[in-house]
């Protein structure tokens, strides 16, 4: 009998399933993989709106959670977790509490691949890095036998195959600029700006020309968020196929495959006869 791939995120935000991952999670959920999404936060703080309009953090909470489930329909997705850390605050997080959650989603799911954020964020956001570090500890502890599964059930330790990050280049965030202007966050009195990956360094390439509306249509069920990606409306469609055409990697963990070749497919070196998404 042949095993289902199944795909895994975890990310910070609501959205981020969406700005982030939308293209390779439309793709292979389109070509039969199960995926599947963790994100850590409600994105409570992030209000773009009127400062006197702000519902607060339940309330914005609780509306982004249903855009999220909105969005992660469009795209396909299987099912999403929420882990219920306070957005902002992720970095602050108890690590052997929020890596034995992690754990049990990954030996809840199985997946054979599993993507978050590079270790810079992006753009330097504390959340983004909190959750890669955790995210890299939790599949390390999910395949030892002794480490912790916080959840309601326990299942057997599973080895995650490949682990990505998120990896923009320069043409990515030159997109993202056009809208937004330049990613600056000030953290700690320090600027952080977002720094694309060098084309040496992306080792993955995914063509997601196919579903670029597909991922608009998602960013769209954000609606707490458009005032903030209003400007993206505004772009040509040359400049939505690069945002949402073209998705790049790192690869930053392999049990199956290695080499400088770049690859087009995040299940290279694992689809065999007994393992594809027939």
């Amino acid at each position: 009998m042949t095993e289902k791939l199944r795909l895994l995120a975890i990310l910070s935000h609501p959205d981020d399933e969406s700005m982030g991952t939308g293209g390779i999670m439309a793709k292979y959920a389109a070509e039969g993989v199960d995926t599947y999404i963790v994100t850590a936060t409600r994105g409570e703080r992030g209000w773009f709106g009127e400062e006197s309009a702000y519902p607060g953090a339940k309330e914005l909470g609780r509306i982004r959670e249903g855009e999220l489930a909105d969005a992660a329909n469009i795209l396909g997705i299987k099912q999403f977790f929420l882990l219920d850390y306070m957005d902002g605050n992720l970095d602050e997080a108890d690590p052997a509490e929020i890596i034995s959650k992690l754990v049990y989603y990954i030996r809840k799911i199985r997946p054979h691949v599993v993507v978050t954020f590079d270790s810079l964020g992006y753009y330097g956001h504390p959340d983004h890095i909190a959750i890669s570090q955790f995210t890299n500890a939790a599949v390390a502890a999910a395949a030892k036998s002794d480490a912790v599964s916080n959840g309601t059930e326990q299942h057997p330790p599973h080895q995650v195959s490949k682990v990505y990050y998120l990896a923009a280049n320069a043409a990515e965030q030159a997109a993202y600029q056009k809208a937004f202007g330049e990613l600056v966050m000030t953290i700690d009195g320090v600027e952080r700006r977002a720094t694309p990956w060098p084309d040496w360094a992306i080792t993955t390439r995914i063509d997601t020309s196919t579903y670029w509306q597909t991922v608009w249509d998602a960013i769209a069920k954000h609606c707490s968020q458009l005032p903030g990606y209003q400007s993206l409306l505004d772009l040509p469609e040359e400049y939505h196929q690069q945002l949402w055409g073209t998705q790049t990697l790192y690869r930053v963990l392999s049990l199956v495959n290695g080499g400088r070749n770049v690859e087009t497919d995040l299940f290279e070196g694992i689809r065999t006869p007994e393992v594809d998404n027939a």
